[in-house]
C-alpha cells in the first residue's frame, strides 16, 4: 500500500507505522516496546499493550502470544498458524478470510519487574536476538 505514498517527491514525508512506546504509572516508567514489521506494527504494539496491561500476562508470555493482523487492502486476516485449526476454522465461519502465517513481525520490550524491583528486556521469540535486564 505504501509504494506510491511513499515516491520519493519534493515537500512529503515516507509513509510509516513506527509507534515507539513508553507506558507510566504515577509518572514512572513501567513498560517500553517498539515493533518491526511494516504495517503490523500497530497491531504488534497493541496487542502487547492488551495482554500485558489489561490481562496481567509476564512480558515473555505476551511476546510469545498469538498475533494476528487486518487491514484494508487485502482484505484479509493474517493470523499466526499457532492459533490452531479450530480458531481459524470458526474465523472463516465468521467470513473472515483468513490468510495464515508462521510469524508475524519482531516486538522488543522493557518492562519493570516489580518482584524484582528492576527492569527486564524481553527479546520476541520470534527472531533472533537477546535481551537482559539490568
Amino acid at each position: 500500500m505504501g509504494a506510491e505514498a511513499n515516491a520519493v517527491a519534493p515537500n512529503k514525508r515516507p509513509l510509516s507505522s513506527m509507534s515507539p512506546t513508553l507506558v507510566l504509572r504515577d509518572g514512572k516508567p513501567v513498560l517500553s516496546l517498539g515493533a518491526a514489521g511494516g504495517p503490523t506494527i500497530i497491531s504488534q504494539t497493541v496487542l502487547t499493550l492488551l495482554y500485558v496491561l489489561d490481562f496481567e500476562m509476564p512480558l515473555e508470555k505476551a511476546l510469545a502470544a498469538v498475533r494476528f493482523h487486518h487491514q484494508w487492502q487485502p482484505d484479509e486476516l493474517r493470523l499466526e498458524r499457532k492459533a490452531g485449526d479450530d480458531v481459524i476454522r470458526e474465523l472463516e465461519k465468521l467470513g473472515h478470510h483468513v490468510r495464515v502465517v508462521d510469524a508475524l513481525g519482531a516486538t522488543q520490550a522493557v518492562g519493570f519487574d516489580e518482584s524484582k524491583k528492576r527492569f527486564t528486556g524481553v527479546a520476541d521469540p520470534r527472531s533472533e536476538g537477546r535481551a537482559e535486564g539490568f
